[in-house]
This record gives C-alpha cells, sequence and structure tokens, in this order.
C-alpha cells in the first residue's frame, strides 16, 4: 500500500527541476556528553567497589571480574580527561 513518494526524487512533478531538498538537521539532545560520561564512570565505580566489598562475587574462576570496572573506570577517567579538554567537541568538527 503506497501512499505516494518518499523522496524528492521519486516524485514526478519534482523531476527536472534540480532543487535540492533542504539537508536534515538532527534533534538537539539535551544530554552532555561528558555528564553521560561522568555518569558512567562512576557506575563502574560503583560496581567495583560492590566487588571488592563482595569476596564471593571474585573468588574462584571469577577472581578476573575486578578487573572489568577497573578498566571502566580507567577509560571513564580517559574519556572524561579528553572531553574537558574540549577533543570531544563534535560541534566544532
Amino acid at each position: 500500500m503506497s501512499t505516494g513518494p518518499q523522496h524528492a526524487d521519486d516524485d514526478p512533478a519534482e523531476a527536472g527541476r534540480g532543487e535540492r531538498p533542504a539537508p536534515l538537521q538532527p534533534p538537539e539532545v539535551p544530554l552532555r556528553t561528558i555528564t553521560l560520561v561522568r555518569w558512567g564512570t562512576l557506575a563502574w565505580g560503583v560496581v567495583l567497589l560492590v566487588l571488592l566489598l563482595v569476596p564471593t562475587l571474585r573468588s574462584g574462576e571469577r577472581d578476573w571480574w575486578v578487573w572489568v570496572p577497573v578498566a571502566g573506570v580507567v577509560g571513564g577517567l580517559l574519556g572524561y580527561a579528553y572531553l574537558r579538554r574540549g577533543k570531544g567537541n563534535a560541534a566544532e568538527a
């Protein structure tokens, strides 16, 4: 069930005019990236704290579990430092 042309290129009335449709603009996002990185790093810190406080979560074959939130915290701190320096600003790209 077709409702008509989906693109300007598909519309026979638009053919031959040479007009291009206006470029689409992405919606404005109210959440800043640095805020997301900050909360994500905090969440990894909470996971690390829980793993350190509950020894049964890191015993036996799960002894590597501690390194997952450590990597998350380190990656989050690197990302936070990168964004604070202004290198992650997509508006200036």
